[in-house]
């Protein structure tokens, strides 16, 4: 597969890797606070968050005690979540967000005020906030790679495209009309990929490993037909005759990129999707086995258990339980997928 820049993975390869990226809105808010302030949120779930500074300004203190500006009009992404703060100065106390009371505006979202008696004010800051699942499917291994704030400020002259959807969802925050709720937590999700879409365009900040694979045209075509179909029972000599290689020059260069073998990363990706598939979309085991391509559940089970450590039906008992629960079981899964 020719690459017409070698400096960017392939558009239509990374088009269809991120067909698989799952946004599912866990809570959303609308913080209207009065300066000063101090707002502290995450925990132990490592949940992505999205922050739309829609009026006033803020500054973000990361969960590694990095500083950004976030005046109005910004938005940041921080796909790994963790413990994080939204601040009107860096040296002011903060205040945990759960320990506020939510006045519920519909489903999944609701309204923070704390304005010392002075809402709608315009030295308020007006903050949208989401937690959500963050899932990139069988390129879960790109959000490990990816920074922990990324912010609209340094993507919305290549990307224009972001600041409609500010505007809109500036719109919606402040005008409070019909069906809002359900607007703005569809718009965060498209914000959201948007802004994931734009860090890999811009060349992932020269992120090593999966995308440096995903721009050698030697490997990008393997990669590529894998995602495509990855219930075939591939061989490594498979795989190399998708690049034009040997089989003994593919195996090394991928293995030398992204830091396992070829059928690895194959079973690995398959046990990827199994757990999106049997946990949040809720798919018969069964079905996923056949549609991985195992001759039965029981073959699929013993695969899934020897990559995860855990048998198949974790996955779905995780999306059953309460979040703090799920979240800690989701933290088995190992490290290196």
């Amino acid at each position: 597969m020719a690459l017409s820049n070698p400096s960017l993975p392939s558009l239509d390869l990374m088009s269809e890797l991120l067909l698989g990226m799952r946004l599912r809105g866990i809570e959303y808010r609308r913080i209207e606070v009065a300066p000063p302030f101090g707002l502290s949120f995450g925990n132990a779930s490592q949940r992505a968050h999205l922050h739309v500074v829609v009026s006033g300004a803020a500054f973000l203190r990361s969960a590694e005690g990095r500083i950004f500006s976030l005046p109005a009009g910004t938005a940041v992404f921080l796909p790994h979540g963790g413990k994080h703060q939204l601040l009107s100065a860096i040296d002011i106390p903060c205040r945990d967000i759960t320990s506020f009371t939510g006045e519920p505006l519909c489903d999944a979202l609701s309204e923070i005020r704390d304005c010392a008696g002075k809402p709608g004010c315009p030295d308020n800051t007006l903050i949208f906030s989401s937690c959500m699942e963050f899932d990139l499917g069988g390129m879960q291994r790109l959000v490990r790679l990816m920074p922990e704030a990324l912010i609209v400020g340094t993507l919305s002259e290549r990307h224009p495209e972001v600041l409609p959807i500010l505007t809109a969802m500036e719109s919606e925050v402040c005008g409070r009309r019909v069906g809002f709720g359900a607007i703005l937590a569809r718009l965060a999700d498209v914000l959201s990929a948007i802004i994931v879409r734009g860090w890999v365009e811009c060349g992932c900040d020269g992120a090593a490993g999966l995308v440096d694979a995903l721009r050698d045209p030697r490997l990008a075509g393997a990669i590529a037909a894998l995602h495509r179909d990855p219930g075939r029972t591939w061989t490594v000599a498979d795989l190399a005759a998708e690049t034009g290689a040997s089989r003994s020059v593919f195996a090394e260069r991928f293995h030398a990129v992204t830091g396992v073998t070829p059928l690895r990363y194959a079973a690995e990706l398959r046990m990827r999707l199994a757990t999106q598939w049997i946990g949040s979309e809720q798919m018969p085991i069964d079905t996923v086995a056949h549609r991985l391509g195992y001759a039965s559940q029981a073959a699929f089970s013993r695969a899934f258990k020897r990559v995860t450590g855990q048998p198949p039906g974790i996955a779905r008992a995780s999306q059953l339980r309460p979040p703090d629960q799920r979240a800690v079981a989701e933290t088995a899964f190992p490290q290196e997928l």
